[in-house]
């Protein structure tokens, strides 16, 4: 993985984290426009595994929640 990549994932992940423990949603984008200062090609990249990481949770979500009806459904009815 190059400097680049190692960089923008480890920020993502730090920032998933915080957003998750702080409620604050908009986080990613006061670090994105910090990044955006110095370097537009972190930002990118940052920003890039940022969205990755959101909508592959949203996707298991979704995955979770399906799965769980179905297995309600093959309840049986008392």
């Amino acid at each position: 993985m190059s400097t680049l990549q190692e960089t923008a994932s480890k920020l993502a992940d730090d920032t998933i984290k915080i957003m998750e423990q702080s409620g604050d949603d908009r986080l990613h984008f006061e670090v994105a426009d910090l990044l955006g200062k110095s370097s537009q090609t972190l930002e990118e990249a940052y920003l890039t595994e940022g969205r990755v990481r959101m909508a592959g949770k949203a996707a298991r979500a979704l995955l979770h929640k399906k799965a769980k009806a179905l297995v309600d459904a093959q309840k049986p009815q008392e």
